[in-house]
This record gives structure tokens, sequence and C-alpha cells, in this order.
């Protein structure tokens, strides 16, 4: 079985949905509430337990409620939580969600505990957990020291290393940057990748060039760059556009995090990026037709025997040329 650790924040959702989400001062009334369970890391140690991964999820919770209540539901979907560090006196991370017809979203996040996971805390993990051969699979709701300290045990370890840079900061840029070495496979979505090189929200650039261009000062990091309803661009030895599966979209909260997960699992098989890359495209795609961050993240047996719909085949392209304008 696949041996995957995942190192990130655990959350509890709170889900508002709605017609139009609002704008800067709006009250917009109508839709339902939800509560659930969520969070980048427990959304992604989710998604690699449903596709099929044996799963360690380290991360910390408040000793409340909520974060006995996240902890014994990672353990009912099979997830090792035997690291998953409990802080005292602090709550559980809460994100705030706002949701509109049609997937669109906004969230907000208060950390809570998970600005407490340390890198003291990863250091003191036992050798046995990193297994060479496995896959690590971290992301940034929690301290990006930490982040770093795992990667950097994991890549002593012989695990290929999956940094998924979200949610974006341009602050943190810098540190990242000198510590990509320690990364194989960088997982940026647009507006990530754009903070990582210091690009603006309103400077028009071709996600394929940019990729290349990190690629070209850091030249054993591979890239897979999400592009939402578009699909996913892989740069590698070559650089390949892999289309999405055409859904209904219901949910896109999410996406991103059932990509990864399956994508680390699909790795620590021993399936080649390209194809790593199309499996947990089907994965994500599942999970956009459905609500729910967590609830709708499917299992192994759906994405083994998804359908493909309007796709066309992923296809090699070359920076610059006529097939490569993929406007951010």
């Amino acid at each position: 079985m696949a041996h995957v650790i995942v190192l990130g924040s655990s959350n509890t959702d709170m889900t508002v949905r709605m017609p139009k989400l609002p704008e800067r001062g709006q009250t917009v009334l109508g839709g339902t509430f939800e509560t659930g369970p969520g969070g980048k890391g427990a959304n992604q140690a989710v998604a690699a337990q449903r596709a099929g991964g044996k799963v360690f999820f380290i991360t910390a919770v408040g000793d409340d409620a909520l974060g006995r209540d996240a902890v014994a539901h990672y353990q009912r979907e099979g997830i090792d939580v035997s690291f998953a560090k409990v802080v005292e006196q602090v709550s559980s991370g809460v994100a705030l969600i706002f949701v509109e017809d049609g997937g669109e979203n906004m969230i907000a996040v208060a950390p809570g505990a998970n600005a407490r996971l340390s890198p003291k805390d990863v250091a003191q993990l036992p050798d046995s957990l990193f297994e060479a051969g496995g896959v690590f699979l971290a992301s940034l709701e929690v301290p990006l020291d930490s982040v770093l300290s795992g990667l950097e045990r994991a890549r002593a370890a012989g695990m290929t290393t999956i940094l998924n840079p979200a949610p974006a900061a341009q602050d943190i840029a810098p540190k990242i940057l000198e510590s990509i070495s320690l990364v194989d496979v960088l997982t940026p979505n647009q507006s990530e990748l754009r903070a990582l090189v210091g690009e603006t929200e309103d400077v028009e650039a071709d996600p394929l060039l940019i990729a290349n261009e990190l690629r070209r000062k850091h030249p054993k990091l591979d890239l897979v760059v999400t592009l939402g309803s578009r699909g996913c661009l892989v740069v590698s030895e070559q650089s390949v556009f892999v289309p999405a599966r055409q859904v209904e979209a219901v949910d896109a909260v999410g996406a991103g995090d059932a990509f990864n997960g399956s994508l680390a699992v699909a790795l620590a098989e021993g399936n080649p990026l390209v194809k790593a890359a199309e499996w947990a495209r089907d994965a994500a795609a599942l999970s956009v037709s459905r609500p729910g961050a967590q609830t709708g993240l499917p299992f192994r047996r759906e994405i083994d025997q998804i359908v493909p719909l309007a796709a066309s085949p992923s296809r090699t392209l070359e920076p610059g040329s006529s097939n490569s304008s993929l406007r951010l």
C-alpha cells in the first residue's frame, strides 16, 4: 500500500451556501449552513486515504470539542493520527466559507492550534515514520519552518516530496524558493505560481513560461500547475497540458486538495508524473461535482471507474508556441 505522510492543517469548516458571494460591506441573505471537517492538510489526508494510500497525518488540534471530533473523524477514515499534536488552552482551527451557486467560494481561516505545530514537533517524529519510496505531502496552513523541517526529513529518508504552496503568500515566497531543493514536485495553482515569482494580479502572464523559467533556475524541480476548470500543466523534462474533465460544478472547495492527495498516492505507487496528474485530475473532477470539502472527496473505486467525458488528450507544449496560450 502507498505510504503517504501528510503534514498540514486541521480545521472545522463552517459553510454558508448562497446565490451570490457578498461584496465588501454587503450582507447576502438566503442559503444553507453546514459544519464539517476541513483544512488543507486534513482534506489532502482524507483524499489520499480514500484514493488507496496508507496515510499518516501530522497536524495540530486544540483540546476542545472541535479538535476531538476532528481526530475521531480521521480515525474513522482510516488515517493514522498517532502523531497529531493536541494543544491545550488553544482553539482548533476554523474556516468560514461562502459558496455561491456554480461553486465559486470565499474562505477565511482562523488557524488556532495549527499555528502551534513547530519544527521541534517534526524533529521528534520517529525515523521509522519516514519510509523510503513513500511520498511526503505538505501545504502552508501551518508554520513554514515546520513544513521545511518535514521536507528535509522526508528527503533525507528517500521519500518523494510534494509541496502544495497554498495558500499563496508573496511574503514567504523567498524562503520557499531558498529551500526549493527539498521539493521534488511543486503544485501551485495559478495565483500561487504568480505569488512565488512576484507577479502582481494585474499582470497577464503565461503559466507555461513562468513554470519553465522556474524550472530553468531549479532543474531538478518538477511542477504541476493546476488551472481550475481548464485542467493542469505538468512541467518536467517535457511540458504537458492535461485538460480537465467536463463536469457540472457544484462546489469547488477542496478540489485542489483532492488533486494533491490523489497525486501523492499515484506517485507513491510508482506512476510517472503525467499519468499521476491525469489520475489526480479525475479525482478533482469528481470532487467538484459534489458538495463539501471532504464529503465530496472520491474513493479509489470511483476514480478508477470514471468515464472519459468531453476531455481532449494531454498534449506536449513548447514555451512561446501557438498552443501554449494558457493565460493566467
